[in-house]
């Protein structure tokens, strides 16, 4: 199976979250890309971290677990797994510390959402600490999940079989997602309020799967954007088979 065996069609598109429909994949390839987009696609995410003072209400320990969910921006193409970022924080109260008052010691590398609150310092209270980031992947622990949502389903063609009888109801039909319309269109169903009778008035319908055909929903945590994740995420599963058809042929 080739790139040219695919048919790739964003539905609904932005820097975080898209819906993508994918054809000419197999029940199994489209699980093994849902997999490689949660487990093999690296993220910086905090590790390490040296408190140099913290006065707060609020263990050093349980900061740390705070900090390690702070996603950080992630240029892939600038590092590889195991390397390392130095960041720091100093904040005094009266005055909540959030994310955005991390900085980076490397420019490439920042916070990517600065109104995650850390902890709130009173009077007197300080934070202050160094921190080392490092990028690795989902498979060796959860912070490093640059994909967060990640899920699909099978496209869901609708096919008009004619019209309600005189005398029945146009009960709802409650079908969420993406379907293929009659006329071949692409349509979200939440468009229509996820209810076919509302689509189709007075029509009868039939759904089935759309064979080969699935619709990914994907969120980021804003480490990169979905075209990346996506795309990495393929390049990891090429790149295994590339090596197991290697050893296989030796």
């Amino acid at each position: 199976m080739t790139e040219d065996d695919f048919d790739v069609q964003y539905v609904e598109r932005d820097d975080r979250s898209a819906r993508v429909l994918i054809r000419g994949l197999t029940p199994a390839f489209a699980n093994g890309i849902r997999r490689a987009m949660i487990a093999d696609v690296p993220t910086f995410s905090i590790d390490t971290v040296r408190f140099v003072e913290n006065s707060s209400v609020m263990f050093d320990e349980m900061i740390g677990l705070r900090l390690g969910l702070v996603p950080l921006t992630t240029p892939l193409d600038d590092f590889e797994i195991g390397d390392e970022v130095t960041l720091a924080l100093d904040v005094e109260g009266p005055a909540t510390a959030y994310s955005g008052d991390i900085e980076c010691a490397d420019p490439l590398v920042e916070v990517a959402d600065d109104n995650i609150p850390i902890i709130e310092l009173k009077e007197g209270q300080r934070l202050e600490f160094e921190a080392d980031a490092v990028l690795d992947t989902g498979k060796e622990h959860a912070k490093h999940q640059g994909g967060v949502s990640v899920g699909y389903r099978h496209l869901q063609r609708v096919t008009v079989e004619g019209d309600l009888g005189e005398f029945d109801d146009d009960e709802p039909r409650i079908l969420r997602g993406v379907i293929e319309t009659p006329d071949g269109d692409i349509e979200l169903t939440d468009e229509f309020d996820n209810d076919l009778s509302e689509r189709f008035p007075g029509k009868e319908v039939s759904v089935e799967d759309v064979p080969g055909a699935f619709v990914f929903h994907i969120e980021t945590d804003g480490s990169f954007d979905v075209e990346e994740l996506l795309l990495r995420a393929i390049d990891s599963i090429e790149e295994r088979a590339d090596e197991l058809q290697t050893k296989v042929a030796v």
